[in-house]
């Protein structure tokens, strides 16, 4: 995929952006990148997995019209891996087939843009690349991912992109000795769906509970039954159209 973009001030030309898998040269790069970007240490074997594409998929935004040989450094980047969804930590929060233990869910580990390159849609594209290949994985049912609560612009983004903000975890991050909340956000594909909340399944007693009650009320209302003389008779009648009320509950 190629994009070609608007002049950035920051940039002294216009920029041609191209996404590629990330590969083993860019290793260098890309450590550099989450060091700059990110307060969090990323561990060498989690770069070499990356890299290497050991259980991590990832995809490279690279400005082929940059200058002096750079056509072909990392700009931009996202990380992700496929996990099943027994083993996820958002089973509950997704209707599925309990009995497929082969669905699976796409959660994106890393995602980052070079500053000079930023508010350039570049974000935008490198999620919709996870997004695609996700929805290529008929099994798949959801895309996923934990932002910190201070991160507004990436929550903006999630959110503008349709993502659902279905959590928030207390203390999730650890940063130099303080602790941060983390948002919650999915994306459901392929028929993934949020279970029904118990607010939602609350409304749904109610609207059935009225819609019979309608109906008995309905019928109770055209019925016109003739009572014969004599108490015992009509005593019998009496409890015989009771229980008949009480079916239609």
């Amino acid at each position: 995929m190629i994009q070609s973009l608007m002049m950035n001030p920051r940039i002294k030309h216009r920029p041609t952006i191209c996404y590629r898998p990330i590969k083993p040269s860019d290793l260098e790069t890309l450590e550099q990148i989450h060091s700059d970007l990110f307060p969090i240490r990323y561990e060498s074997e989690f770069f070499q997995s990356v890299v290497n594409g050991c259980d991590v998929v990832s995809w490279a935004a690279v400005d082929r019209s940059r200058p002096d040989g750079q056509s072909d450094e990392l700009i931009g980047f996202v990380t992700a891996r496929i996990i099943m969804v027994k083993d996820s930590e958002v089973a509950d929060l997704l209707s599925y087939d309990s009995s497929r233990w082969d669905q699976n869910l796409v959660y994106i580990l890393t995602l980052g843009v070079v500053d000079a390159y930023r508010n350039l849609g570049i974000a935008t594209a490198l999620i919709r690349e996870v997004i695609k290949y996700a929805s290529s994985i008929p099994v798949c049912r959801a895309v996923y991912l934990h932002v910190i609560s201070y991160n507004n612009p990436a929550i903006h983004l999630y959110t503008k992109m349709s993502f659902k903000c279905v959590r928030r975890l207390h203390g999730f991050y650890l940063i130099h000795g303080h602790h941060y909340d983390s948002y919650l956000f999915i994306y459901y594909i392929n028929g993934g769906r949020s279970p029904c909340s118990p607010l939602e399944l609350i409304t749904l007693i109610v609207r059935c509970t009225k819609t019979g009650l309608k109906t008995v009320a309905s019928k109770l209302m055209m019925a016109k039954p003739k009572w014969p003389k004599g108490n015992e008779t009509q005593s019998k009648r009496m409890t015989n159209t009771e229980c008949s009320g009480l079916e239609y509950v």
